[in-house]
């Protein structure tokens, strides 16, 4: 199956900028979309809700303008990343403003519902459902969405545990739908690793961290540039749901991060009681140990399609 016109011809490079709580913003997003990378944030990100709108009207407008100044550039589409949970109160008025905007790809998360399926359908746009096992990816694809981003073991925030040979292998099985790989992708020629074993596309969101466009914590991104991925903490501690997390700001909270009690998954919370968690203990993925420093968006997209294009003349040299 041929990916999505969407997913193609606006890519200067193959990656989906993944969305990031409280870090990923308009200005990232549009930074990312000009660089020729899908650029995504999570609709919770625009506090209060009636920013949702705004940041839509801002990142179409910028973007639009920018690729009717520079005709040659590859700018990317731009997507919105939605959590499907019934603690997401927000969820309906969300979408409203979603279709309303003809968001061109939303990505859902934590629970699949045909109806926001059909929702995002009913204008044209693309449904990408981030998921950590094979079973979820069937329900997804049951249940309407177009594509799964697959979230293997070592990717920042939210996250599985199966290696993502094994995870892309299952659902290549069955699926030749838009596949992307999630998980410790922050280098050029991983991107490429992604695509041989199977994925259409990477999704990249640590190394994005670091982008002065960012709209985390400075203290945060010294960290992410300091860290490697040995000083990432896998804990369900602080949503209720299993991720990966920085050591380094575990313990700036008293907390142990070799000793972490487990938490109820009943207790999942996408409220502002998540704000207030992931505003302290910051999310990052395993592959990290790559940044070497802040720098624009742009920098950082350049160099990821340096590095994937000498991964690629590097292979067909065999």
């Amino acid at each position: 199956m041929s990916l999505p016109a969407v997913l193609t011809g606006a890519l200067s490079i193959p990656v989906i900028a993944s969305p990031m709580f409280l870090c990923s913003g308009p200005d990232l997003v549009i930074a990312q979309c000009q660089a020729g990378v899908v650029g995504s944030f999570p609709a919770l990100n625009a506090r209060p809700a009636s920013l949702l709108g705004e940041w839509l009207h801002q990142i179409k407008s910028e973007t639009i303008a920018y690729a009717s100044a520079n005709p040659d550039a590859k700018v990317a589409p731009f997507a919105v990343n939605q959590i499907v949970h019934r603690s997401n109160r927000r969820l309906e008025q969300d979408m409203a403003v979603i279709v309303e905007h003809r968001v061109p790809i939303v990505i859902t998360s934590l629970g699949a519902r045909p109806e926001i399926n059909d929702a995002v359908h009913s204008y044209g746009g693309l449904v990408l459902h981030d998921v950590i096992s094979n079973e979820f990816a069937h329900k997804a694809i049951s249940k309407g969405a177009d594509g799964i981003i697959a979230v293997a073991a070592g990717a920042g925030g939210h996250a599985g545990t199966q290696s993502p040979f094994a995870l892309l292998q299952e659902i290549r099985a069955w699926f030749d739908g838009p596949l992307v790989l999630s998980g410790a992708i922050a280098h050029g020629r991983s991107i490429l690793a992604a695509q041989a074993a199977g994925a259409d596309l990477a999704y990249v969101g640590s190394a994005f961290l670091s982008a002065s466009e960012a709209t985390a914590d400075p203290a945060y991104q010294r960290m992410i540039v300091e860290s490697s991925a040995k000083d990432i903490v896998y804990s369900n501690l602080f949503t209720g749901v299993h991720g990966n997390y920085l050591r380094g700001s575990i313990e700036a909270a008293g907390l142990d991060p070799d000793d972490l009690p487990v938490s109820d998954p009943s207790a999942m919370d996408f409220g502002t009681s998540a704000a207030k968690a992931w505003r302290d203990i910051w999310g990052a993925g395993q592959g990290i140990g790559v940044v070497d420093g802040i720098r624009p968006a742009r920098e950082l997209v350049a160099r990821l399609k340096d590095e994937y294009e000498t991964a690629r003349q590097h292979l067909t040299a065999f």
